[in-house]
């Protein structure tokens, strides 16, 4: 099969625009409930409001049967403490989040997913995704339940987490949207949420948008919307020849939830929190290093003489057994495991990991580099699920580490792969392949922030609701996407049964087709939308850095504004692809806006949202104990203050399940 390439050398030029350009003709589309975005949380959100028995559209910016940060696939589900083998109530679950995090995530969201996820992933295995071993392929593992023949991860005592063979989960919720009749619209970027009288604000009736491959227009009128983007890369670092092996997140991911949700006046909290950067080149692929951590726990890791590495518990006290890295120790809960969407662990429920003092250890010259993995050294099942199973499913592993490193002969039964040569601080985590040290400091991703929901995950805005991982306050990964957006599916249906017509205003719609296609008019001596994104990304790294000031904040909204009124305004796309991707670029700058904004109200210091104002030092004073809450009201900044227990307080009720039993739709 002929490639891009291929086609260049072969004809010395690039192809023609294949497809036909209809810029200016408009599409109207009306539905009960429209989902932006048609990755797991967008296609669980239209198939459970389609089976309510209303009519649903599905607004999706690439092509929704593989697309998304969760398109290619998962190895293991979190959250599922309802399944009948775990010793994890969601009152547990929900606690042990939001007690690590200190209070600073959404605990109602935790419940929601936690009373919820078993019963998501059973629906998921309805529609043919395979969760058990049926074909007895680990009969006797100590992960795995001969009742049930369910397996499990990271903690093989309460039995919570549970490994699945997802690799053609997005297939299969693709297959059954479109069985329950969901209309699917590809390739559409969207640009605004329509409200009620162009109003910020108002309640929201639906959202416009542009087909990336022919131009056209469309107008999305309906009675309730769901948002259910991914969260943002390419916020802070945009190197897209490197940057795509090196992240699990979807490099097509540029905040446009966010960005039409902020300029239509929805509430968001938290957006001030970042972590180290890992959309960057700078990491490895996943997972294709050796390393002890999230699929690989457990792994044994040797050093260049073949000295194994020890392990510890929670609390650094040595563990002698293979079998104990899987187990809590004395004084644990359980464990929670990685990968749902929190930064902080309490040691009650922390994962085993390498010792905590390997890197001293390394500079003492006990270990020598490099590391290694050595699979060999678990028992035959561990070592099977680990490459084999998790790795053969994970969605950013199947083909470009399982496969290729299969084809080139790699054998677990008997060869090791080497962990990077690093800085030694790179060892003090065990996860060594996403280590920080190796991407430059001012690189930060968002994380933990997003949208402000109610019980019901709808926003402030009548008629939006949030359904997703990334970009959801109380939100994970890839399992708590699947079931946020299978309840705010539910609740929107719900609403929509008695909400009016929806009516779209002429006005608004107008200037926003004038907007879309603004970069049309424009001469091709302007810039592209990938110099536009470098831009972004400088001005980020340089003013919104891990270290920031009232000065450095400040500098930064002035030259994303100049940024906005100059160079992308006289940016030139010469197809509808990249006019999609100039669109993108104003998502990015509209939500680089929106963290310095979130940034400039939070006047301390933050360990958990690792937020350092240099000109408010004092780290957590208590009297910054509590969330911010940021909108727009008339295009001008409003924040509120809100207690970090808000979800348990009035209006709600004081108990976790006395809400949810209020709250949920079945």
């Amino acid at each position: 099969m002929s490639t891009w390439h291929d086609y260049v050398q072969r004809n010395g030029a690039l192809p023609e625009w294949p497809y036909p350009v209809n810029y200016g003709k408009v599409n109207e589309v009306v539905s009960d409930v429209l989902v932006i975005g048609g990755g797991v949380a967008g296609l669980q959100a239209a198939i459970n409001a389609a089976r309510m028995g209303t009519k649903v559209a599905v607004l999706e910016r690439g092509h929704a049967k593989r697309s998304g940060s969760g398109g290619a696939g998962v190895d293991h589900w979190h959250g599922a403490v309802t399944n009948p083998c775990s010793k994890v109530t969601p009152e547990m679950y929900t606690q042990a989040c939001y007690d690590s995090m200190q209070g600073w995530t959404g605990g109602h969201v935790r419940y929601i997913i936690t009373k919820e996820s078993w019963d998501t992933l059973l629906d998921c295995e309805k529609m043919g995704v395979q969760i058990r071993d049926a074909k007895d392929e680990f009969k006797g593992a100590d992960f795995r339940d001969e009742k049930t023949k369910l397996m499990f991860a990271y903690d093989y005592k309460n039995r919570h987490i549970i490994r699945v063979w997802g690799y053609n989960i997005k297939v299969k919720l693709y297959e059954e949207a479109k069985r329950v009749g969901v209309n699917i619209y590809n390739r559409v970027m969207p640009t605004c949420l329509l409200t009620t009288g162009g109003k910020q604000g108002a309640k929201v009736v639906g959202a416009t948008a542009v087909n990336t491959r022919t131009g056209e227009f469309y107008v999305f009128r309906a009675k309730a919307t769901v948002i259910a983007t991914g969260g943002v890369g390419r916020l802070f670092d945009f190197a897209p020849e490197v940057t795509a092996s090196s992240s699990m997140g979807d490099l097509n991911a540029a905040g446009v939830g966010e960005a039409i949700g902020w300029n239509a006046g929805a509430e968001f909290v938290c957006m001030e929190k970042t972590s180290p950067g890992r959309l960057a080149g700078y990491a490895y692929a996943p997972y294709s290093m050796a390393n002890a951590h999230n699929t690989y726990h457990g792994t044994p890791i040797v050093d260049a003489n073949g000295k194994e590495v020890p392990w510890d518990d929670a609390f650094n006290r040595p563990i002698k057994k293979i079998q104990g890295r899987f187990l809590p120790s004395e004084g644990q809960d359980f464990i929670l495991g990685e990968g749902i969407g929190i930064s902080y662990y309490l040691e009650q429920y922390r994962n085993n990991g390498l010792i905590h003092d390997l890197p001293e250890r390394i500079r003492e010259g006990e270990f020598k580099l490099p590391l290694y993995a050595d699979l060999t050294r678990l028992p035959e099942v561990e070592r099977r699920s680990i490459f084999g199973m998790m790795v053969g499913n994970e969605g950013k592993t199947r083909i470009p580490i399982y496969d290729t490193m299969t084809k080139a002969g790699f054998d677990p039964d008997k060869d090791l792969f080497q962990a990077p040569v690093m800085p030694l601080e790179g060892y003090n985590h065990s996860n060594f392949w996403a280590a920080g040290i190796n991407t430059p400091p001012t690189i930060r991703s968002l994380a933990g922030g997003g949208f402000l929901v109610d019980w019901n995950q709808r926003t402030n805005l009548k008629g939006l609701y949030i359904g997703a991982g990334g970009n959801l306050f109380g939100g994970g990964c890839h399992g708590e996407s699947h079931t946020t957006g299978r309840y705010a599916g539910r609740h929107a249906a719900e609403y929509a049964k008695t909400a009016p017509e929806p009516v779209a205003d002429k006005q608004q719609v107008e200037a926003e087709k004038t907007r879309a296609y603004s970069a049309l008019k424009q001469g091709k001596e302007g810039n592209g939308w990938k110099e536009i994104n470098a831009a972004i990304a400088r001005i980020m790294r340089d003013y919104c850095g891990q270290y920031k000031n009232e000065q450095t904040l400040n500098l930064g909204l002035r030259l994303l504004n100049e940024l906005k009124t100059t160079e992308l305004a006289s940016a030139y796309a010469s197809n509808p692809h990249e006019l999609g991707r100039l669109l993108e670029c104003h998502s990015l700058i509209t939500v680089g806006e929106l963290v310095i904004k979130a940034s400039l109200e939070r006047k301390a210091s933050n360990s958990i949202l690792d937020f350092h104002r240099l000109d408010y030092p004092a780290m957590n004073p208590p009297e910054w104990n509590k969330l911010l809450p940021i909108r727009q009201e008339d295009n001008k900044v409003s924040v509120r203050e809100l207690p970090l227990d808000f979800h348990l307080k009035a209006p709600y009720a004081s108990s976790y399940e006395e809400n949810y039993q209020k709250h949920c739709v079945k």
